[in-house]
């Protein structure tokens, strides 16, 4: 069999590299290889690459492309997940407090329940993004009321399955936002389910008036600002929203309707971000198709819920 001297040469570079052979193509200490170097880079195979030699085999950055020719896509170029909004899940409630009861109104101060949004996003994939819990507080680390629609960005907003909730603030000053009619009267929670799958269950905490501002400047309406679990405070003064409206009356959930809306009674129940009072700061769960977690009556979720939050993230 004869090779071309070109060819030859070619196999003499992979040669030399592979026993690390001098340049005249000689076995010897202190071999550089530059000569082979130069007849890789000279029959084109090499494109101003590192150049390694493993096993007689010959590699390179300049290589370094999929089966199509191209270069590899960066993760950085694919594109981001529209995923901006959800409600807690009362198995994350349970799980970030350790306790069956949820957080009740200590959430850690407004810091603290943010810090809850993001954990529970990270856990979904998407904390990535910066997250706000949907709260008011009367004083926040200026000395100044916190209201709960100026710290939750522009929107848009979505859903996890990336369903449209609202396009702008605008859109969320309703009864109940302007987004896709699949999740507007049902919000969902961190994995795209439905909250009234739960049951009734749908309190969700806010402090906020119907324009998303701070309900009350009594500190006893934030629980002490979300520092305070005690059921003797924040009585008739905490403001919660509903994640989907009051359940109808006779459907086939124990005592309670077997879907969201209509209201009690055919009347009112709907406001997402402000609706009524709760009954104290204390831990608790009332869900009618789940067991009971609360201490007394004075525990945040003895009206149908177990203080859970809204959660919006800063960017789409």
């Amino acid at each position: 069999m004869s090779f071309s001297p070109r060819i030859l040469s070619y196999l003499i570079a992979v040669l030399c590299l592979a026993t690390a052979c001098a340049e005249d193509g000689s076995s010897g200490d202190g071999a550089s290889g530059d000569g082979a170097t130069a007849v890789v880079s000279d029959l084109g195979l090499n494109d101003g690459g590192d150049v390694r030699a493993s096993d007689g085999m010959i590699s390179g950055d300049a290589m370094s492309v999929d089966s199509a020719g191209e270069p590899p896509v960066s993760d950085a170029t694919a594109p981001q997940r529209r995923f901006s909004f959800f409600v807690t899940s009362l198995e994350a409630m349970r799980r970030l407090s350790g306790s069956q009861d949820g957080f009740g109104g200590n959430l850690g101060g407004i810091e603290g329940a943010d810090g809850i949004c993001q954990t529970i996003a990270e856990g979904v994939g998407a904390g990535d993004k910066v997250w706000r819990a949907f709260l008011s507080a009367t004083q926040g680390a200026d000395g100044a009321p916190v209201h709960a629609i100026e710290r939750i960005g522009e929107g848009p907003w979505y859903d996890a399955n990336e369903r449209l909730v609202s396009e702008n603030i605008s859109g969320l000053l309703n009864e109940r936002p302007d987004g896709d009619p699949q999740i507007i009267n049902d919000l969902p929670d961190e994995n795209g389910v439905p909250i009234s799958a739960l049951g009734d269950a749908h309190d969700v905490v806010t402090a906020s008036n119907q324009e998303g501002r701070l309900y009350s400047m009594d500190p006893a309406s934030t629980c002490n600002d979300w520092t305070s679990d005690d059921g003797d405070i924040g009585g008739g003064l905490i403001m919660c929203g509903h994640s989907f409206p009051r359940m109808t009356i006779g459907g086939n959930r124990p005592g309670g309707g077997d879907r969201p809306g209509g209201g009690r009674g055919g009347t009112g129940g709907a406001n997402w971000m402000s609706d009524h009072t709760l009954r104290g700061c204390a831990p608790g769960v009332e869900v009618r198709n789940i067991p009971g977690g609360g201490r007394g009556a004075n525990f945040i979720g003895a009206a149908g819920g177990y203080g859970g939050l809204y959660c919006f993230a800063l960017t789409p």
